[in-house]
């Protein structure tokens, strides 16, 4: 399966399954998940990048584990709207991750989430180095609750209308 539209998104919930969300870098891949209800997403695991091989290896595995039904993907965006440097590193994953295994992912605009997870954990007070340690997973389980929350305000506008 391809890259999955919104819509095609949004009908996944039905199948009352969980959904990972990735921030993917180059050195690591932060991993959150959802419960299967979609309300909330949860920091998993922090995946030290190895070679793409091993990398989507673990992935899968981590999919399977968690018998989610898609992945929900970082995208990394400029403020204008156009895709920013790191974008290229997160589709030549996402591609060789759709050549190994038929995984639904839906692609979300990250602009700004890591710096948003930054501020978070800056007024945690946290170290630079727990910070360094949590910051990718805490941006996939932004990303992951943005495309969470979107679903929700879906189908509450479903309902109103």
């Amino acid at each position: 399966m391809p890259l999955i539209s919104k819509e095609e998104f949004f009908a996944l919930k039905l199948k009352r399954k969980r959904v990972l969300g990735l921030d993917v870098g180059n050195k690591t891949v932060g991993i959150a998940v959802s419960d299967a209800s979609w309300l909330i997403a949860s920091p998993l695991k922090l995946l030290k990048r190895a070679n793409l091989t091993a990398d989507i290896k673990a992935l899968l595995s981590v999919y399977k584990d968690y018998n989610a039904c898609c992945c929900v993907v970082g995208l990394p965006m400029n403020m204008n709207g156009t895709e920013g440097p790191q974008a290229g590193v997160v589709r030549s994953f996402i591609g060789f991750l759709l050549k190994q295994e038929d995984v639904p992912v839906f692609l979300w605009d990250e602009r700004l989430s890591t710096v948003a997870v930054t501020r978070t954990l800056l007024e945690a007070d946290l170290s630079r180095k727990r910070r360094a340690e949590v910051v990718d997973k805490m941006a996939a389980t932004y990303i992951l609750q943005g495309s969470l929350d979107l679903c929700s305000t879906h189908e509450r506008q479903i309902l109103k209308d």
